[in-house]
């Protein structure tokens, strides 16, 4: 078939792989319908709080990563994955309400805001954490790396209908409003996890393998700090948490600028989210376009590691040119380029990382180095660009320069540690 030797998917996949599909981009509608209004609450908090607001961010995650590590120490997935997104859709009715109450009533909304940024920070690497591992843990290492991409398709897709409905909507029914519709997309994602969890049920069986079966429904068992200290004694999490502190670094000082221009040049929080929002559908539509033709291509073609190292040297020369031309136009390409670039190649190719490790690290070292990690560097990453901005944005542009650097050799090396362990999983199979 056509379809099949141009997505990559073969017999017996093509159910899997539109519950997949369908399911991250619920989840991804979801998040992105909210997205841009987490945005525009940073203005309304105050540009010059966004390390603090991210610093709340970090605090909670802090707390949040060892309950999550319990949680899947002690059920089995069929229990847990479910439920999360069930406590996720009653936390975002509960903000809902608590939005309309305040506008109703004329109150203040910005603590309200900074309440709203945080959560929605850790909702974000927790859900989507979450389903990659779920994905790693369905497929095999080999289907991965045909079928990763077109799936994270899925996902660009509802991150390109996510923002237009938010940048459609929000200017006529407020952005509160979006809450309950988002609340009903990530309800939609739930019944795709049953789908795909009667999916693995029927292959098993076909395969008349049911200790295979059996080791699935198990529970993933080992200690709520297990993904910790999978970081601390593991080069191969380690680099991949150091790669991501120095993604985090420069894409935090995209941001913060960003935030700041968008204050200065617009008016409103309606309004600001909107500007937010078609930046995001622009990001979103390159980033399908990446995953859906091209990235299983460039896997294939460069390896994992020449594909990780895309984005390194479009930072490079981004930054670099920043450095020189230190202008609205300029760093606003430079984070359509950098986002699309991450969302469409960078983070299928991440997500592949984990399909030569153990089932437990695939969930907990994951979930650990995607929450607790990230937003622990975001924490880093914009307390020093703030103690920096003495120097403008030319010189912060110059600093990022090195960094991208280093960070071109770091995730070469993963792309080799990962061939490594392939190798050698597929001799003791």
């Amino acid at each position: 078939m056509v379809i099949s030797r141009t997505l990559g998917i073969e017999p017996g996949e093509f159910t899997a792989v539109a519950w997949s599909f369908l399911y991250f981009f619920c989840l991804l509608s979801s998040y992105y319908m909210l997205r841009s209004v987490r945005e525009a609450m940073a203005i309304v908090s105050g540009v010059k709080n966004i390390p603090w607001l991210f610093t709340g961010t970090f605090t909670l995650m802090i707390l949040a990563t060892p309950a999550f590590g319990w949680i899947t120490s002690k059920y089995p997935r069929r229990t847990f994955l479910p439920w999360i997104y069930y406590f996720f859709i009653a936390n975002i009715l509960i903000f809902f309400g608590v939005f309309t109450y305040a506008q109703n009533h004329e109150l203040s909304q910005i603590w309200i805001s900074r309440a709203f940024f945080i959560w929605l920070s850790v909702f974000n690497l927790f859900v989507v954490s979450v389903f990659w591992s779920f994905m790693a843990d369905i497929y095999s290492r080999q289907q991965s790396r045909r079928l990763f991409g077109v799936i994270s398709a899925g996902g660009s897709t509802g991150a390109l209908i996510g923002p237009l409905i938010t940048s459609a909507l929000v200017t006529r029914i407020g952005f509160q409003n979006l809450l309950p519709l988002s609340a009903l997309l990530l309800l939609l994602a739930v019944y795709c996890v049953y789908q795909l969890r009667g999916w693995v049920r029927k292959r098993d069986h076909a395969a008349a393998d049911a200790r295979s079966a059996d080791t699935k429904s198990r529970v993933i068992g080992g200690s709520a700090w297990a993904g910790a200290k999978f970081v601390l004694t593991t080069p191969y999490f380690a680099a991949i948490a150091f790669a991501l502190a120095c993604a985090n670094f420069l894409g935090g000082a995209t941001y913060m600028y960003m935030a700041e221009m968008v204050s200065i040049t617009f008016e409103g929080t309606d309004r600001h989210t909107q500007i937010f929002a078609n930046m995001d559908a622009a990001i979103n539509a390159l980033s399908f376009i990446g995953q859906l033709l091209i990235v299983k291509h460039s896997v294939r073609n460069l390896g994992i590691g020449g594909t990780l190292v895309l984005l390194p040297l479009v930072s490079v020369i981004g930054f670099a040119l920043l450095a020189v031309n230190p202008v609205f136009i300029i760093i606003a390409g430079l984070q359509v380029l950098r986002r699309s670039l991450g969302f469409g190649f960078s983070k299928p190719a991440s997500d592949m990382l984990y399909s030569v490790v153990s089932k437990e690290a695939k969930y907990k070292a994951k979930n650990f180095i995607d929450t607790a990690v990230y937003r622990g560097w975001d924490v880093v990453s914009t307390w020093t660009i703030r103690l920096i901005s003495g120097i403008g944005l030319s010189g912060v542009a110059m600093v990022c320069v090195p960094i991208a650097m280093i960070w071109s050799f770091v995730v070469l090396w993963i792309g080799r540690e990962y061939k490594r362990r392939d190798r050698e999983m597929a001799v003791g199979a």
